[in-house]
């Protein structure tokens, strides 16, 4: 191990650590929205929508983010001639995949609300929508939470497949000093590095979260 290489490639990991984030963090965005939508589609069985949903659950967890991310960069230009930038081809493979797993949290995070609450907001006056947002979605998050933070951690794992895609993210500057240098050691010690340093405070405050959510507001 030398440590001077290691904290001469620092800088480039540092530029790569911020497109992690930059990448990851959008595409989670995306896929917490697309995933409340979709698991709202699903909750109350909208026709047609509903078919719909599943159908694209189905797809998106069953295939690996390469290959779709392939389909966005290369193939979506050829059958339908819109073209994407790398960052933005990989933002919208990370959000469209983080939907489908979202949407799964969401909705279980919903059914596991007792379905008598949502009778009794009605019986009490109030309108669907605003039991939905007022009662049963606080209580989802609850128990979604956990789900919820494994797909955060998995999302931002997925990132490294963007290298497929050129975005110079942090597997990709492991892989050009790796290509260069042939520092295989100190390159890939970085990646684990800088990947703990993004992951491991998601989970502990995921836990942390969890804990004074679940016993504190709603007891168990």
């Amino acid at each position: 191990m030398n440590w001077d290489v290691i904290v001469s490639y620092l800088p480039l990991y540092k530029d790569g650590l911020l497109i992690t984030l930059y990448t990851g963090w959008f595409g989670i965005l995306i896929s917490i929205v697309l995933g409340l939508v979709t698991a709202l589609i699903l909750h109350f069985k909208v026709p047609v929508l509903k078919t719909i949903a599943k159908i694209y659950i189905e797809v998106l967890r069953n295939t690996p983010l390469l290959i779709q991310l392939f389909f966005i960069y290369y193939g979506i230009p050829k059958l339908f001639g819109i073209v994407t930038d790398e960052m933005t081809c990989g933002i919208i493979g990370l959000g469209l995949l983080g939907g489908a797993y979202m949407a799964e949290a969401f909705r279980s995070g919903i059914e596991a609300v007792d379905t008598i609450q949502m009778e009794s907001a009605v019986s009490l006056g109030m309108m669907r929508s605003q039991a939905m947002i007022h009662i049963i979605l606080p209580q989802a998050v609850t128990y979604s939470l956990p789900a919820f933070v494994a797909n955060l951690i998995f999302l931002l794992k997925e990132t490294s497949v963007f290298s497929c895609i050129s975005i110079m993210e942090l597997m990709f500057t492991a892989k050009d000093r790796i290509a260069v240098s042939s520092t295989t050691v100190e390159s890939l010690f970085l990646v684990v590095v800088f990947y703990l340093i993004v992951l491991l405070p998601v989970s502990i405050i995921g836990s942390v979260v969890e804990r004074r959510l679940r016993y504190a507001s709603f007891g168990d």
